[in-house]
């Protein structure tokens, strides 16, 4: 570890960052086999989920939220219940109702409802994606812990993740603003890089292919400019031309899920490389976008 990067630690609370390429350990600080709060880095691992469902068949992205039967307390207009299940996915429904589990600035940046119409506006809402969680329950049988211990935690070979016991590492998380649940997860950083690893070889892991060919591709899509957070593809952050934190050159074709308060965990697939940066958001710490820049700055060049 540098001395820069040694000063740039020291001065915000990084609970565990780690750096690898090609597969191997390059650095790391903190513990790694803590299970953090992942916050919204949750809405990624649904993404990857839903694209096993997508080829089995059990969803379909074109089937509108009135043929799913999906409604909330305020009631869909008939406008608003036909957007699809890829405008949800996209962040492009349209349908701006009380959610839970927002953050103060996904409260400031929420449309008036009735300004969009399905599919024409990106805005990132996080009705969007617990409906989402709810429609993925509907079409599976199962929640998306159980979906991600099923498909993605066993096979990987998870060795932290677990949904035994009375505090499981998933849950859903009732509002009564909403009849749609968020879907927490505590991941430990040694985990959310073998979901990382997965998603930068396309979905194969030893040989077999855990995600459908060519989901990966699919989800890191640019489909929606984000201004200065760069672009967005399915409940993935992505660079833009460089853009996406500040302070920093975004390598190209890097994507990230992102989760309130520091958390980050990057894919750069033309350095075969991933960044994982933690904080303990449940303690009250937070490391700013500005913050994480100015180590990335720090991390990039020790790629080769």
């Amino acid at each position: 570890m540098t001395p820069e990067l040694k000063e740039a630690l020291q001065k915000q609370p990084t609970a565990a960052l780690s750096l690898w390429q090609r597969g191997s350990l390059l650095l790391e600080h903190g513990p790694q086999d803590y299970k953090f709060l992942c916050h919204s880095m949750r809405k990624s691992f649904l993404a990857a989920l839903i694209g096993i469902e997508v080829e089995a068949g059990r969803m379909d992205l074109g089937k509108t939220l009135e043929e799913l039967g999906i409604d909330d307390n305020e009631g869909l207009s008939p406008v608003e219940r036909r957007a699809t299940v890829y405008d949800l996915l996209t962040a492009r429904s349209g349908i701006y109702h009380p959610a839970g589990y927002e953050t103060d600035w996904m409260r400031m940046i929420k449309e008036k409802r009735h300004s969009h119409a399905p599919g024409t506006f990106w805005c990132y809402n996080n009705w969007d994606f617990n409906a989402l969680g709810t429609i993925y329950a509907q079409a599976t049988g199962h929640s998306v812990a159980e979906g991600f211990r099923r498909y993605l935690a066993e096979p990987l070979g998870m060795q932290d993740f677990s949904l035994a016991g009375e505090t499981p590492d998933a849950w859903l998380e009732p509002f009564t603003e909403s009849r749609h649940p968020a879907y927490p997860f505590r991941l430990s950083s040694r985990d959310l890089q073998l979901f990382l690893q997965l998603c930068l070889q396309q979905g194969e892991w030893q040989g077999k292919s855990l995600l459908p060919k060519g989901w990966v591709q699919l989800m890191t899509l640019r489909n929606s400019e984000a201004g200065p957070h760069g672009a967005y593809g399915y409940m993935w952050w992505l660079e833009r031309e460089g853009c996406g934190l500040p302070g920093v050159v975004l390598p190209k074709g890097a994507y990230f899920a992102l989760g309130a308060g520091g958390h980050y965990g990057m894919v750069l697939p033309e350095q075969q490389a991933i960044v994982i940066h933690r904080v303990d958001t449940e303690r009250g710490a937070v490391v700013t976008p500005f913050e994480f820049g100015r180590l990335l700055n720090r991390l990039l060049p020790l790629l080769d």
